[in-house]
């Protein structure tokens, strides 16, 4: 089969019949185009001409490309690509999977970097001002820009924290998918929808956004479901989140890389800290595999070896 031909149609089985998320299909996709070309360079217009040789040799070249590729960005380009030649072998598009024996490299163990409690409610603080209630909640109608801004971004961070959400998830929500009480429905990697419980904190935040924040913003733009609206009332993108969570580390003078998935990553971390199961964790991240949420273990015991070590007597 021709390349281009045999990429399309991958894609279009990843997208459609795996329901896969736009972002990693694009990913995919940019991985294949390299590919394709590599193998044009190398004389190569079909699949079937393909063999294992040829695919130790383009992955052997990328290794070895300058600037270095980061070993889970070669680990997803081998992915990639065996899923093409897996994906050929078993609709019968060609007789065998050169790519069977292609292993991925061996990634270090990186723990992810969460932030400590004082640290989350310094940064929820800096994104805007925390929700008043009563009488000031009532009497307080509209505002200026900054206003409203600032309390879209404290909700949008408390709802960060409060879930564990993909900043992806959190900026495709409606304002329907909060109509559950305390829990939020999400839809993940896939389209599949998980439950969350969403805390008092957030949900403070998020009426507050709500009531005295998103009528204004929406009256500025076309009428959208979406939850968070941007200054010109368009749906906020995963850009502007990031850049909303940014400028709240700076504000807060957080030394550390803060992003989005470092508020996954602490909300997580938290749980584990406060006793919570791993299995329980696995679900409200969404992760297909505890594996994956176990290594939010080790961050928790790296925290009780630091106890440990400033705490007993003999520990030096």
């Amino acid at each position: 089969m021709r390349l281009d031909r045999a990429v399309d149609a991958y894609l279009r089985h990843v997208a459609i019949e795996r329901g896969l998320s736009e972002n990693t299909v694009a990913a995919y996709r940019r991985d294949l185009a390299g590919y394709v070309q590599w193998l044009r360079e190398q004389g190569v217009q079909e699949t079937g001409a393909v063999t294992p040789t040829m695919l130790s040799s383009f992955i052997a070249d990328r290794a070895a490309a300058q600037p270095p590729m980061a070993a889970s960005s070669l680990a997803r380009l081998q992915s990639s690509v065996r899923g093409l030649h897996r994906f050929l072998a078993r609709e019968g598009i060609e007789t065998a999977d050169p790519s069977v024996n292609l292993r991925p490299p061996k990634q270090p163990r990186r723990l992810p970097k969460a932030l400590t409690i004082d640290q989350v409610e310094q940064l929820l603080d800096a994104a805007g001002p925390a929700p008043s209630t009563g009488a000031d909640a009532a009497a307080a109608t509209g505002g200026a820009p900054g206003d409203l801004l600032g309390l879209r971004d404290r909700a949008l961070l408390e709802l960060l924290y409060a879930t564990g959400a993909r900043v992806s998830e959190i900026v495709q929500l409606d304002v329907d998918d909060l109509a559950h009480g305390d829990v939020l429905r999400v839809r993940g990697k896939g389209s599949k929808e998980r439950i969350v419980p969403v805390g008092s904190y957030a949900r403070t935040a998020v009426d507050a956004y709500l009531t005295r924040a998103r009528p204004e913003l929406s009256r500025r733009g076309r009428a959208t479901p979406r939850l968070f609206l941007g200054a010109r009332g368009a749906p906020l993108s995963r850009q502007s989140a990031w850049l909303v969570i940014h400028s709240a580390a700076e504000r807060a003078q957080l030394t550390a890389h803060v992003s989005p998935h470092t508020l996954r990553h602490s909300f997580a971390t938290h749980l584990l800290q406060g006793g919570a199961d791993v299995r329980v964790v696995q679900e409200l991240l969404g992760h297909a595999s505890v594996a994956t949420t176990q290594i939010y273990t080790y961050v928790s015991v790296d925290a009780l070896r630091d106890v440990y070590a400033t705490s007993h007597p003999r520990a030096r």
